[in-house]
C-alpha cells in the first residue's frame, strides 16, 4: 500500500501483521519494514508488542505515532477494566470513532489474549474472526493465505504457521520484508 500526502507530509502505510490461535497457542508477527515513498528507510522496526503485563500482544499497522497512540489507550482501557480485553476493545474502538483527536489517527490494530483475538479500527469495529486467523496490512492478503493453507494441512504450531506466513508473504509484498518479530501466548 504506497504511502499518501497529507498537510503535514508523506504517511507510512506499510506493513503486515499476522494473527493465529491454533493448537491451543496464539501468535502474532509482524515484519519490520519502514518504507516511505519508494525507498526502504528502517529494516527492523517492531510493529508487535506485549502490553498490560504481558499478558495481550497487539499489532498495528499505521503510522507510528498513531500506533502508539492507541497502544497506550488500550492499555489504559485495560487497566480500567481489569484487564477484559472484550471490554477494553469496545471502549476504545467506540472512543476512536467519537473522540475528535482520536478520529483522525489512521491504522488499523489486532489484539489478543489467551481467549480472545479482535480486530479494532477507528470506524468503530471490533471484529472476532470465526477462524483463529487475522491478519492487516499491505501483505495481509497473502499472509492470511499461507496461514490457512498451513491451518488446514499441516501440523505446524501457532509460532511456525505465523513465520512462515509471513515469510511467504514478504516474497510477495514489496512493502513486508523477512526481519520479523514474533510474540506468543
Amino acid at each position: 500500500m504506497p504511502i499518501q500526502e497529507n498537510s503535514s507530509g508523506p504517511v507510512l502505510r506499510s506493513t503486515t501483521i499476522l494473527a493465529v490461535r491454533h493448537k491451543g497457542k496464539t501468535a502474532v508477527a509482524g515484519d519490520g519494514q519502514v518504507t516511505m515513498e519508494s525507498s526502504i528507510i528502517k529494516h527492523g522496526a517492531k510493529k508487535v508488542r506485549r502490553i498490560y503485563n504481558d499478558k495481550i500482544i497487539v499489532g498495528i499497522a499505521g503510522a507510528t505515532a498513531d500506533a502508539m497512540t492507541l497502544s497506550e489507550k488500550l492499555e489504559s482501557k485495560l487497566e480500567r477494566y481489569n484487564g477484559n480485553l472484550t471490554r477494553a476493545a469496545v471502549e476504545l474502538a467506540r472512543d476512536w470513532r467519537t473522540d475528535k483527536f482520536l478520529r483522525r489517527l489512521e491504522a488499523l490494530m489486532i489484539a489478543v489474549d489467551e481467549k480472545s483475538m479482535y480486530l479494532i479500527s477507528g470506524n468503530g469495529d471490533v471484529i472476532e474472526p470465526d477462524t483463529g486467523i487475522l491478519s492487516i496490512g499491505s501483505g495481509s492478503t497473502g499472509a492470511r493465505a499461507a496461514a490457512t493453507a498451513l491451518v488446514n494441512h499441516s501440523d505446524l504450531d501457532a509460532a511456525a504457521i505465523v513465520k512462515e506466513s509471513m515469510l511467504i508473504a514478504s516474497s510477495i509484498c514489496v512493502y513486508t520484508n523477512s526481519e520479523i518479530t514474533l510474540e506468543e501466548l
